[in-house]
């Protein structure tokens, strides 16, 4: 399973993900903080949330903060859980995305960055997604565009040497995906930055 390759991966990975990919984690979530515009009393779960830099840009601004992380990877985990032990309102799972381990209606938002191409199973994630959100809550995901040429050429790169990857997908497709699991897309963009970098995020809310 893909699954188990990019646990694997990533626990390799861990102790130096923060340092390897400093520029490309702070420009993605810089822009995802921003776009989500997370109030101090929102519950926010962050599935595949790596080493837990989400978590800390959140908590810079609101100590107080109610979030929980989830990541297959245990290292990447630890990292998270040591960066940010001096918080009481975050928690963080092993857990894959397509088998949360919360009850339904558990959280106002839920957010996933920077890990959509990794999905085994992009349906069923998104549907464990819809089950632990609230009723009148959102989903925010962020991920890698196929829109963009360079883009277009890692996802065929990447698909012959890196057995952790699945794929990438085109705005059309990620939205087809998204209402395809009964969301209603409120808001959605691509951007670009450095020379290779082309994504795309998107608001969804549950179908009623």
């Amino acid at each position: 399973m893909t699954e188990t390759k990019v646990r694997q991966q990533y626990d390799k990975l861990a102790a130096i993900y923060d340092q390897r990919w400093n520029s490309y984690v702070a420009n993605t979530l810089s822009f995802l903080k921003d776009w989500v515009q997370i109030s101090p009393s929102t519950t926010v779960l962050d599935v595949a949330c790596g080493t837990g830099e989400f978590e800390r840009l959140l908590l810079t601004e609101n100590p107080t903060q109610r979030i929980t992380g989830v990541d297959i990877s245990e290292k990447m985990l630890l990292v998270a859980q040591q960066k940010l032990q001096a918080y009481p309102h975050v928690s963080f799972h092993t857990a894959s995305a397509s088998t949360l381990p919360f009850e339904n209606n558990s959280f106002d938002v839920v957010v996933s960055a920077n890990s959509f191409h990794y999905f085994d199973d992009p349906n069923a994630a998104l549907i464990e997604m819809k089950r632990v959100l609230k009723p009148d809550g959102k989903v925010i995901i962020l991920d890698w565009c196929k829109d963009y040429l360079l883009c277009r050429l890692c996802d065929f790169i990447l698909k012959l040497v890196d057995p952790a990857y699945k794929q990438c997908y085109s705005q059309f497709e990620f939205h087809n995906l998204l209402k395809s699991a009964q969301f209603d897309i409120e808001r959605a963009t691509k951007f670009h930055f450095g020379v290779v970098w082309g994504m795309m995020v998107a608001t969804a809310t549950p179908q009623p």
